[in-house]
């Protein structure tokens, strides 16, 4: 990174800040907590849905965000966090199982195993794809995701997720007001720490309205083990491959591997994000093809280990954005704190214990962000919107990835053999997206690492912030 890179600037959630050093350990510290608080109701949330553990879902969240930062010479701020793209895939091969009263809220821990291997070998796909553009140079790859598909595409990531913040804070509108407000008025008209720590003081903020208010349930937090280990090998994808049903494992990998053309898909999407965000090219350096491998080893890493599919979390993003703090530091001491709280039951039911509406209320106000970049990511690239062409692009995108999701199948489903294979929305609309980008009259795009307004994001943020 240059010397211009590193210079910090001094307005605190004004300018961006390129070296939290500066601003003193402690209040680099809290700074990585409220990465780790941003990250922690939806990583959290795939274990439950799917029946996985959570303590191993933050051991190897936190593992695989500092192999991915290892791997991409320390140069992005993003965190891997539990991939919601592969709850399908978990759902057909591990449904969950009906408890005493008939409800469907028993892990299978038979078959658990098994999509992890499932899942472990979609993360090879990544693999490919990095040695593709190693081998044939980014811009091969790149000349198919110009600013009309990754700009619609990240607007879309945020409003798909934006459902389940909507019912998070439906549990209780009243505890959800209380983080957003204090989240958006910390942000707009706080001063010094208070603008650049908005999260943790909406989560605090919240949390303890709702323990005056008696809606608060501690049981879980009483019945919870100081230390645990994270790690149980029987649950482990490990386990089936020395020793499981071959049939069984062909038939995960058949079923869940497809499922990574979509997450690659919104991961080229969220680097084009953090990006937008950081004003940095991170395409050309560290370059898409270690993103890609340090995403795709923490996911085979991780569901060997019986820990759901890592993804760059969008989440983080929003925070990025919010906080104008962009040193990957931060996110590497969240990654840290994730992994020692992932070794205490006690600290997960604490947080298990947290009102969902208070996850809620906070995730709203992220989830708008990452739209609001795929916003800004299209008009600062200067999208020309006069040409049918580029309308239809990203109408396409945005009503196919938005209506898919929200529609009664939820997906889109085709038979293979005796196999069902869905495709998520994101999926449809971003293969559909690439598809008439390249097919489509009127391509006017030239993708070129030095020119930032060809690569779909701008990267003149420091110069306006001088």
């Amino acid at each position: 990174m240059s010397d211009k890179q590193k210079k910090p600037q001094q307005t605190l959630g004004e300018n961006g800040i390129y070296d939290a050093k500066s601003l003193g350990a402690p209040k680099v510290l809290i700074l990585g907590v409220q990465h780790m608080f941003a990250m922690f109701g939806a990583t959290i949330l795939v274990p439950i849905l799917t029946g996985l553990d959570v303590s191993t879902t933050l051991l190897f969240a936190g593992l695989g965000t500092l192999l991915f930062h290892l791997i991409t010479k320390r140069k992005v701020p993003a965190f891997l966090g539990s991939s919601f793209a592969f709850i399908g895939g978990y759902a057909a091969i591990a449904p969950m199982l009906p408890d005493a009263s008939g409800e469907l809220t028993v892990a299978n821990k038979e078959m658990l195993p098994y999509a992890c291997v499932g899942v472990a070998c979609a993360g090879l796909l990544y693999l490919v794809l990095a040695g593709l553009i190693k081998i044939f140079g980014t811009g091969k790859v790149m000349r198919f995701f110009p600013p009309i598909v990754t700009g619609p595409i990240i607007i879309a990531i945020g409003l798909t997720l934006s459902q389940s913040a909507i019912d998070a804070c439906a549990s209780d509108w009243l505890i959800a007001l209380v983080a957003i407000v204090l989240v958006v008025v910390c942000n707009i008209w706080g001063k010094g720490m208070i603008k650049i720590v908005p999260i943790i003081i909406g989560v605090i903020g919240s949390y303890l309205t709702a323990i005056v208010l008696q809606r608060v349930d501690f049981t879980q937090l009483a019945e919870a083990k100081w230390i645990g280990l994270p790690v149980h090998w029987n649950e482990t994808g490990l386990s089936v491959l020395f020793g499981g049903d071959a049939s069984m494992i062909v038939s995960a990998i058949v079923m869940i591997m497809p499922i990574a053309l979509a997450t690659m898909m919104e991961h080229i999407g969220d680097i084009s994000a953090i990006s937008s965000t950081v004003g940095i090219n991170y395409f050309k350096d560290p370059g898409l093809h270690r993103t890609l491998l340090g995403d795709g080893l923490a996911t085979i890493f991780a569901s060997l280990f019986g820990a759901p599919a890592n993804t760059t979390y969008g989440e983080n993003t929003g925070v990025l954005s919010l906080t104008k703090v962009f040193d990957p530091l931060v996110i590497r001491i969240a990654a840290v704190l994730a992994i020692l709280f992932s070794f205490s039951p006690k600290f997960a039911a604490i947080i298990g214990c947290m009102p969902a509406a208070t996850r809620g209320g906070v995730s709203l106000v992220l989830y708008g962000m990452i739209s609001a970049v795929g916003v800004r990511n299209i008009v600062e690239t200067r999208v020309d919107f006069a040409k049918s062409r580029n309308v239809i692009i990203a109408a396409l995108i945005l009503v196919l990835s938005i209506g898919i999701n929200y529609s009664a199948a939820g997906s889109v489903g085709f038979q293979l053999g005796s196999l069902n294979i869905s495709f998520s929305g994101l999926a449809v609309g971003a293969i559909v997206g690439i598809v008439l980008n390249a097919v489509l009259p009127g391509k006017d795009y030239v993708f070129d690492e030095d020119i930032p307004s060809d690569t779909g994001v701008d990267f003149a943020v420091r110069g306006r912030n001088k």
